[in-house]
């Protein structure tokens, strides 16, 4: 498939060439023959490939752009996926020296160029890639809403527990992007005040309108001091599974619809009425379930003051828990993970190849209504004069 989808790719720009003629008619851009055969590893083993040859070199001289191929670039050995397979079987706890087995088991015994070494030497671009990243210049930036959440990995050579404290942004075109990855102290308040900090130091002056995460943060006490301006959205998901934490099993189902019915009402008075309705129910039997979603009332509805079309982002911080899905480790401690600084170098490769297919917000026009301030009542714009105009 690989090989005629090469094929085609040299077809159709000798299609498109064919009309481009030097002086006397002969044709600037033709076939000829193909390259030295070579082998492109991929998720499948090695695959044999030999790329069409386009002479081309009289639409160079014409100050045209010559061919280069988009599906198999010029000195290319891995497939991307065998780049993104790396960081996710050394988060997974194989060693450094057991890569060329996992990778035989899994690629076959041709598998090769992806030794020890190999692997050694991909780390370390990795740690400078990081360390570039994070001192890059944030002075044109503005993100309108931000996740933020701490992620718990297994780390072989520390007793104690790190976290990797990480913020994703959405722009002010929709785009959600990378904005942050740090190790941190759990989830403390001086660990996440350093990383606000460090943010604002790089030039990320403007508050974020909206900021969503986790209650038990000291992720708030740091937003307070260093974005003061900034909205709270606690996260549903985790609101959710701390009330159920706090009820029998028994009853998860009944209240887990109970809470869905908070969250998916169509506007702020009737999901307060469903937040009653549960405390009717659960308040005097389960107390300490009520007093988990009434602590935090005022942050869990803050998303109906958002575009409505906005509200399936804002109420949760899914971007992030569906970037960690396949990598995060909170409930137990294993061996093999490695030192910190690797696992921070192999969470941000993954995040970096992730945020490829993270998709823009829906109703991204409405962000700048939102980052000018304007007010929104049960996702509608306020404004008498935009009234008409229906978020949902």
């Amino acid at each position: 498939m690989l090989q005629l989808a090469i094929e085609a790719e040299v077809a159709e720009y000798l299609e498109n060439h064919k009309d481009d003629r030097d002086s006397s008619g002969r044709r600037l851009v033709v076939r000829n023959g193909h390259h030295k055969e070579r082998d492109i590893l991929t998720s499948l083993g090695p695959v044999h490939i030999k790329q069409p040859r386009v002479d081309d070199r009289k639409l160079g001289l014409v100050g045209c752009e010559r061919f280069t191929s988009q599906l198999l670039p010029r000195y290319m050995r891995k497939a991307p996926s065998i780049e993104n397979l790396l960081p996710i079987l050394y988060l997974k706890g194989i060693s450094t020296q057991d890569f060329p087995t996992a990778l035989a088991a899994i690629l076959g015994d041709s598998a090769k160029g992806l030794s020890a070494t190999t692997v050694v030497r991909l780390k370390e671009q990795w740690m400078d890639q990081y360390n570039q990243w994070s001192k890059r210049d944030l002075s044109s930036k503005r993100y309108i809403y931000i996740w933020a959440d701490g992620v718990y990995f297994n780390v072989r050579l520390n007793d104690s527990k790190p976290c990797i404290l990480t913020i994703i942004g959405a722009d002010e075109q929709g785009n959600k992007e990378l904005l942050a990855i740090v190790d941190g102290e759990r989830e403390s308040e001086i660990s996440w005040t350093a990383l606000l900090v460090d943010l604002k130091s790089r030039g990320l002056t403007m508050p974020p309108s909206l900021a969503i995460a986790d209650g038990a943060l000291g992720f708030w006490a740091a937003l307070d001091k260093i974005y003061p301006g900034t909205a709270q959205q606690r996260c549903w998901v985790h609101k959710t599974r701390n009330v159920l934490d706090k009820l029998p099993k028994k009853l998860h189902s009944q209240a887990k619809e109970m809470i869905v019915n908070m969250y998916m009402a169509a506007g702020y008075a009737e999901a307060v009425s469903a937040y009653k309705q549960f405390g009717v129910v659960f308040g005097d039997k389960y107390p300490k379930a009520f007093e988990c979603l009434e602590k935090d009332f005022d942050q869990l509805f803050t998303f109906y003051s958002y575009p409505a079309i906005h509200w399936i982002h804002i109420r949760t911080t899914n971007p992030i828990e569906s970037t960690f899905a396949t990598v995060r480790l909170r409930a137990r401690r294993t061996k093999g993970c490695g030192s910190r600084d690797a696992t921070l170098t192999m969470v941000f490769q993954l995040c970096r190849e992730a945020q490829k297919r993270w998709k823009r917000l829906k109703g991204a026009e409405w962000l700048h209504f939102v980052a000018a301030g304007e007010q929104f009542i049960d996702g509608q714009l306020a404004d008498a004069d935009n009234s008409a105009k229906n978020v949902a």
